[in-house]
């Protein structure tokens, strides 16, 4: 019988934590460069509006969607015969999992991963195609991971931890030897921040080579647990709601990953959920790049005016995962264009005679309202037996189009009541 106590990951301790080295990047970089694609880093046509010099490492671009390929590959390339004989386990949503079940099938080592059964259907089904030996159990991410430990006990495999074992976060920081290798002159690298790995690889390839170059974090206040870790000077649990930014929530960061990260950060930033929809939204629109949440947070940051501090500067962001159902998509880009004023919900009591609503749509048509979806009430009024109440949602250009809109309506109608749903709660100026 194996005790909860023993099952823990040896290569991620509390008391011992490993801290890599830029000379693990670089083996790292020589041994995946045959099979991690060298994604393109380009100038953004969003840097007029952020007035910055914006450059846009698109990593999505890799062939599971995410910059998880490069530790998964130098992982298990650096496995011995006898371990890439016995196969890896780890437990993961969906990224992780991808990166390890593909590369697997690739290099011919056997991949078991389990996956909580909040995991997304499709990317459970993406790991099976892999032929993958895929365990769908528990209710998240940290029961998951315990079936997993126990698992790889019972059949002596190795786990492989997403975002804190060493070698996954050397293979990350090749993605910040290929931005000094494309971009010239850098200024800045801002950096989603989940589990840590990421900004670890990237901080170390980035500041020993060029130690003037700003390390700027971010994540979403829905998931700060690097930002909690800096409070208490250790990886400290914390308690994460759901984000559109899930490729971030995880509840505690790594042991290594926080070892090697934590001093090469200059700034750290939290950045709210209206913000990573309008990034989303802005990417989608501008870039025509289809960019997850957690890919899209670097933006957000700008977006949101808490690195104003880098304008005239030339900035690189990463773009490091495209995996965003189709379903979810939708939703971010409504809630991005309702956060930024292109989509707005208000409710009016109009003339229940003939031609009251029509008198409303005409006077929306007049100053450019776009409607949407309309509905009326009548049995819920009370005050005014010849008055209908219209919800209307419609589309504005912007900001200041919806103000007009609020001006116009509350000349015209005696109640107007604006609001929107409670994602996108700091909009009380068109409220």
């Amino acid at each position: 019988m194996i005790e909860s106590n023993d099952l823990i990951d040896p290569f991620c301790m509390e008391d011992n934590p490993l801290k890599i080295t830029f000379e693990d990047i670089t083996s790292a970089a020589f041994k995946t460069k045959t099979g991690v694609i060298n994604t393109p880093c380009v100038q953004s046509r969003l840097s007029e509006m952020t007035g910055m010099d914006l450059y846009l490492k698109k990593d999505f671009l890799q062939v599971t969607g995410s910059f998880k390929e490069r530790g998964a590959r130098n992982a298990l390339l650096k496995l011995s015969d006898s371990q890439k004989k016995n196969g890896v386990i780890s437990a993961s949503l969906g990224n992780h999992a991808l990166a390890l079940c593909y590369h697997g099938l690739s290099l011919g080592i056997p991949v078991t991963v389990v996956m909580p059964v909040v995991a997304p259907i499709m990317k459970i089904a993406s790991c099976q195609q892999y032929r993958a030996n895929v365990i769908v159990k528990g209710v998240d991410m940290g029961e998951a991971k315990k079936e997993a430990l126990k698992y790889a006990k019972e059949k002596g495999l190795i786990y492989i931890n997403g975002y804190d074992h060493p070698d996954i976060m050397a293979g990350q920081g090749t993605l910040g030897l290929e931005i000094m290798d494309q971009v010239k002159n850098i200024d800045a690298v801002v950096v989603p921040i989940g589990g840590g790995g990421l900004i670890a690889g990237v901080a170390l390839a980035i500041k020993t080579l060029l130690p003037n170059v700003t390390i700027i974090g971010v994540e979403s206040e829905r998931c700060p647990s690097f930002f909690l870790a800096r409070q208490n000077d250790k990886p400290t649990f914390t308690a994460i709601q759901s984000t559109l930014a899930d490729g971030l929530a995880v509840p505690m960061v790594g042991y290594n990953a926080f070892a090697t990260a934590n001093p090469l950060i200059d700034k750290l930033v939290v950045v709210k959920e209206e913000w990573i929809a309008i990034a989303i939204l802005r990417l989608v629109e501008n870039e025509k790049c289809i960019v997850e949440g957690a890919g899209a947070t670097g933006l957000a940051a700008i977006l949101s005016g808490q690195l104003d501090e880098l304008r005239g500067k030339r900035v690189v962001l990463p773009l490091c995962g495209g995996n965003i159902d189709t379903t979810i998509l939708g939703r971010c880009l409504e809630r991005g264009l309702a956060a930024d004023g292109r989509l707005v919900k208000f409710s009016a009591q109009v003339s229940d005679r003939p031609g009251g609503i029509a008198e409303l749509c005409t006077l929306l048509a007049s100053i450019g309202v776009s409607i949407k979806d309309i509905i009326h009430e009548r049995a819920w009024i009370m005050s005014d037996i010849f008055s209908v109440d219209v919800k209307v949602v419609c589309e504005t250009r912007d900001k200041e189009h919806a103000q007009q809109l609020k001006m116009i309506l509350n000349k015209n109608y005696s109640k107007v009541i604006f609001g929107i749903d409670d994602i996108v709660p700091s909009l009380s100026s068109i409220e």
